[in-house]
């Protein structure tokens, strides 16, 4: 794929706002190459951690010592492994799970994963005010440059394209692993692909 404009935010500043906001989740984030023009295919690399991150920039996997010969993606796999553990995730099966948001819906999605139950009530143990953890998601976003699209697997009643955290309307999640709980967000560039997840085991 043809890189883009690189953009304004630093390594540093970026590498910081990941390990503040999700230094108490169990969580996985991790950015990418575009390699295909299907960039489902890219975020199985990056599940499988087959690439590097383009820039050398540190994310988080605290799941990274789970990992087995059996299963080597752990924790992402097919919803079906428990009975077929040979059944690896596929590009349709990304597909399948991932809704396309907003960005304003991703910068807030950005702070419910902060931990378990992908809710903003997650934010009460920071000392920061929002305005304050909202500009730390940007600063994750603004990694991907002025055009990119963002995906989750988590989806709410009547609502398409946008995630409504203010609402008392229920949300779901179309299962990637191998947790009770799990939540993410994709951001897809031009040049990158990166994954966000928080993970539950209820």
């Amino acid at each position: 794929m043809q890189a883009e404009h690189l953009s304004a935010v630093d390594q540093a500043s970026w590498e910081g706002a990941i390990r503040h906001l999700y230094e108490d989740a169990t969580t996985f984030s991790a950015t990418g190459p575009r390699a295909h023009e299907d960039w489902r295919a890219d975020v199985l690399a990056v599940m499988a951690r087959a690439v590097p991150d383009p820039r050398g920039w540190a994310g988080l996997d605290d799941t990274a010592n789970k990992r087995s010969q059996e299963h080597p993606d752990f924790p992402f796999c097919h919803p079906s492994v428990r009975n077929d553990p040979s059944r690896p995730l596929t590009p349709a099966d990304v597909g399948e799970r991932l809704y396309e948001i907003d960005r304003a819906s991703a910068e807030i999605l950005l702070l419910a994963l902060t931990d378990d139950g992908c809710t903003l009530g997650n934010l009460r143990r920071f000392t920061e005010s929002f305005d304050e953890l909202q500009n730390m998601a940007r600063t994750i976003l603004a990694r991907y440059g002025d055009r990119f699209t963002c995906y989750t697997n988590v989806s709410q009643v009547g609502l398409i394209g946008r995630l409504d955290f203010t609402a008392a309307t229920s949300r779901s999640w179309s299962p990637m692993t191998f947790y009770g709980e799990d939540s993410g967000l994709v951001v897809v560039s031009d040049a990158e692909v990166g994954l966000f997840w928080t993970f539950a085991d209820y």
